[in-house]
C-alpha cells in the first residue's frame, strides 16, 4: 500500500517541529515582537527585551516567524543571532559577537571596548538576537550587565533581545540592573501552552496530510491533555504524535505482510 506509506511520512514529517507558517496561541506574543523590533530597529531607538518561557512554549519559533515577516524591513540593519548554549564559557560570547560583526578578535578589557566603540560609532542598527541567555549567568553576572548596558550607552546603535528559560533571570541576576539602568528591560513572557492551544497545534499540524485523518481527534486530545498538565511544551506533543504515528504505521505494515495471499501464489 504505497499511498498508506506516504501518509504516515507525511504525518512525520508535518510533526517535526520546525517553524511554521503561522504560530497558533502566540498571535499576541508575535505581534508584541513585531512591534518590539519596528520599534526599535527600524526606529533607530537603542533598548532591550528579555523573553522569557519554558521549553517548548515558541519563543524561539515565534521570534524566528518575525525575524522573516520582516526581513525586508529590517534589511538596513545588521542582525546577529547567537545561541548561547553553542558558547565554551559566559566570556566567549564577545569573541563571537566580534566575529559576526566582522571586528578583529581581541583580548581581555580591550575585547569588550572595541566592541563598545563599534556599537556606539556611527552607522546602521544592530539587532543582536542571544538564545538561551540563562548560559551567560557568571560570578557577578558582569557578562549579563555588560550586555544590557549597551543598549544604554549615549548614542549606542544596539537592540538586544534575550531569550531563556527562566522567568526570574531578570530579577535574580539583573536586580542591580534595574539599579544602575536608566531603563529596565521589556519583559515578555510566554505562558505554557493550554490544552486546547495544543489540539489546534497538532490538528493544524496533521490536517496538511490529504486524506483520512492519521490520529482521530481523541488521541489528539488525549495527548494535548497529558502534555499540557505536565509542562505545555508543544514541542513534546509532537513528539508524541509523531511517536504514535510511528505505532499506527508498524501496526498497519504488519497486516498488509500478513495477509493470505491470492491463490496461486507462494
Amino acid at each position: 500500500a504505497p499511498r498508506a506509506g506516504s501518509c504516515y511520512q507525511q504525518a512525520k514529517q508535518v510533526l517535526h517541529a520546525a517553524v511554521p507558517e503561522r504560530l497558533q496561541g502566540r498571535e499576541k506574543e508575535t505581534g508584541q515582537l513585531r512591534q518590539f523590533l519596528l520599534e526599535h530597529v527600524l526606529g533607530r531607538r537603542p533598548g532591550s527585551l528579555y523573553v522569557s518561557g519554558a521549553p517548548g512554549t515558541g519563543k524561539t519559533a515565534c521570534l524566528s516567524r518575525v525575524l522573516l515577516d520582516c526581513k525586508d524591513k529590517l534589511a538596513g540593519s545588521r542582525t546577529v543571532v547567537l545561541n548561547c548554549m553553542a558558547l565554551g564559557s559566559p566570556q566567549s560570547v564577545f569573541p563571537a559577537l566580534a566575529q559576526q560583526l566582522g571586528l578583529p578578535v581581541a583580548t581581555g578589557r580591550e575585547r569588550i571596548r572595541s566592541l563598545e566603540k563599534h556599537l556606539t560609532a556611527q552607522g546602521p542598527m544592530v539587532l543582536l538576537v542571544l538564545d538561551e541567555l540563562d548560559q551567560l549567568e557568571s560570578k557577578g553576572q558582569d557578562v549579563l550587565y555588560t550586555l544590557f548596558e549597551w543598549p544604554q550607552l549615549p548614542s549606542s546603535r544596539l537592540v538586544l533581545v534575550g531569550l531563556a528559560n527562566a522567568l526570574d533571570l531578570t530579577d535574580r541576576s539583573l536586580a542591580r540592573l534595574g539599579a544602575h539602568l536608566s531603563a529596565k528591560p521589556r519583559l515578555l513572557h510566554f505562558p505554557p501552552y493550554t490544552k486546547e492551544q495544543l489540539t489546534l497545534i497538532l490538528q493544524e499540524r496533521l490536517g496538511q496530510v490529504a486524506g483520512d485523518p492519521v490520529l482521530d481527534s481523541a488521541a489528539l486530545q488525549f495527548c494535548a491533555r497529558k502534555v499540557s498538565a505536565v509542562s505545555g511544551d508543544a514541542r513534546k506533543a509532537l513528539d508524541v504524535c509523531r511517536r504514535a504515528v510511528e505505532v499506527v504505521e508498524l501496526e498497519v505494515r504488519g497486516q498488509t505482510l500478513l495477509k493470505p495471499l491470492p491463490r496461486g501464489e507462494s
